[in-house]
């Protein structure tokens, strides 16, 4: 099972792909893509670890998804990976995203684990002014579309709500 869980900043998709995986009952792996360029994201890395259940092994890549993926690739194994636009703006800043963006995509179909996408919803606001803000938002919005043809199922979470916008989930 391959889903994808998308929402804005503070919405509770995060909560909701580690209930998921939880109610799995398969071993689970947290597969982190931040990473700590300043005090305050060395923070909320801290907070987000510590507010996590202790029985989650964590697998912390920046920008090499789809080997992390493979590496903890197993049928008795739940995934949540945590999340696609960090590692999104990972990749571009080190301008890899096209090249890691295709194997992460052609990784997925021979994934065994059950696999939790946790992104953020960015394309609702308005168009940024800026190039590079342009490019995250449209990369992202082209990645969330590609995700959401290859997952079972699709859910938008608002509020700590979800709404299932692509196939049927228990929550």
């Amino acid at each position: 099972m391959k889903q994808l869980i998308l929402g804005g900043a503070r919405s509770g998709k995060s909560r909701l792909a580690e209930t998921r995986a939880k109610a799995t009952g398969k071993k689970r792996v947290y597969l982190a893509t931040g990473q700590a360029g300043d005090n305050e994201m060395a923070e909320r890395i801290a907070i987000h670890k510590q507010s996590r259940e202790t029985d989650w092994q964590l697998i912390e890549e920046p920008t090499l998804l789809s080997r992390a993926l493979s590496v903890a690739d197993s049928p008795e194994t739940a995934i949540v990976v945590d999340c696609l636009t960090l590692w999104l703006s990972n990749c571009v800043e080190q301008s890899c995203f096209l090249k890691e963006k295709q194997k992460l995509l052609n990784t997925i179909y021979t994934l065994q684990a059950d696999v939790f996408f946790v992104s953020n919803e960015v394309g609702s606001g308005i168009v940024p002014l800026g190039e590079l803000s342009r490019t995250f938002v449209d990369e992202s919005g082209w990645l969330h579309q590609a995700l959401a043809e290859q997952c079972d199922t699709v859910t938008l979470v608002v509020a700590g709500l979800p709404l299932e916008l692509k196939g049927a989930s228990k929550s």
